[in-house]
């Protein structure tokens, strides 16, 4: 089987589903409009890269006049040289529509978030280049119930659920190996870029609350991840005066990702944006059995069982934010047990190599039904 991938070479998620795919067998090319910053596709003979531009400086934007036709060229080269069963476009707005223009089938659409939640409240163009896209789709898929639904308003086709598990064997329980933090901290933790749309501001306030409504608990707040609220936040935390209770760690590469998550007692995952749709970071540090608190948008509530493998709170309240938090640190044994009983749902429901092998499986299907 042969898959051509219309995705950003630079998305660590794309890199998870290429790479794979690529070990269950799939021959699998890429079509980037950006040039991988590196070569991690390198290692596997049946996993290659098909077109990606000299340079990103030499990227041309599908939005700019005539950028459409330029790939659109460049990707009936690509088929031609790669001859693909399926193409797979990731994102169904940029990637989608480049995909809808090949007149290629079959042809799949993954929605991620932005896609359907933003790119069509632009304008009326927008929502219908979005429909124009998902009609032209064989078979569109949604990492999460919620945004199914959403998709629904674009289109009466039938929307298949894909979660975007982890690997349960390299996210998994371990003890604290790091020098940042002492045995005794109870460390409050993200792994999440520094952005609006995550509510790591509501996180800080929180945090902040909590350390003054229990100054008996040795609390620490461990920031992973970088963005553009970076220098916002560290003014912010001073101005709270809880600088010397917070730790910014910045970007990690990500296969040291589960070590920061292991690094972290309780994981708080507040995003204000119903765009997340699956919340990718909350099931691995579930994998990792750690205690999670999330707030109640998006996909992030679907991944939590309320009140048994973790709290859900509502979106942009400090006051429950901070509650929950406190609750946990107060209890190391409430931890615990909401931990492991996060892990085993992980295990049941969001095993990555059980999601790698649904989608084999769709894809054999479309097969079936389109050829």
């Amino acid at each position: 089987m042969k898959i051509l991938l219309l995705a950003d070479a630079n998305s660590s998620h794309v890199q998870k589903w290429a790479i794979g795919l690529a070990n269950l067998g799939v021959e699998v090319a890429l079509f980037s409009f950006n040039r991988a910053q590196y070569d991690w596709y390198s290692q596997l003979k049946n996993l290659h890269i098909v077109y990606q531009p000299e340079a990103n400086s030499d990227s041309i934007s599908v939005f700019q006049k005539l950028g459409y036709l330029l790939h659109l060229s460049r990707l009936k080269k690509a088929i031609d040289l790669f001859r693909p069963d399926i193409i797979h476009a990731h994102y169904a707005s940029s990637y989608g529509l480049l995909g809808a223009l090949s007149n290629f089938h079959p042809f799949l659409i993954s929605v991620w978030g932005s896609d359907v939640y933003n790119f069509p409240e632009k304008s009326f163009l927008h929502k219908s280049l979005l429909k124009y896209n998902l009609g032209k789709a064989n078979r569109i898929l949604s990492t999460s119930e919620i945004m199914r639904v959403r998709i629904q308003q674009f289109t009466n086709k039938k929307i298949e659920v894909t979660p975007f598990g982890v690997d349960i064997e390299r996210f998994s329980p371990k003890p604290k190996t790091n020098l940042l933090f002492k045995e005794s901290d109870i460390v409050i933790g993200q792994v999440k870029a520094l952005e609006p749309k995550y509510g790591t501001e509501i996180l800080l306030r929180s945090f902040a609350l909590a350390v003054k409504q229990a100054p008996h608990l040795p609390l620490k707040l461990f920031l992973v991840g970088t963005g553009s609220l970076l220098n916002h936040l560290k003014n912010l935390a001073n101005k709270m005066g809880i600088a010397e209770h917070v730790v910014f760690q910045g970007s990690v590469p990500h296969d040291l990702v589960p070590e920061y998550h292991n690094m972290i007692d309780i994981f708080v995952s507040v995003s204000i944006d119903d765009s997340e749709s699956f919340g990718v970071s909350a099931v691995e540090a579930c994998s990792c059995a750690k205690a999670v608190i999330v707030a109640r948008t998006g996909g992030l509530k679907e991944v939590i069982v309320e009140n048994e493998t973790g709290l859900i709170v509502e979106k942009n309240n400090v006051e429950q934010t901070t509650k929950a938090i406190i609750k946990f640190a107060e209890n190391v044994e409430l931890r615990t047990a909401f931990g492991n009983r996060a892990r085993e749902h992980v295990l049941k429901f969001y095993s990555w190599n059980e999601n790698l092998l649904l989608m084999k499986s769709i894809y054999h299907e479309v097969l079936k039904v389109v050829k």
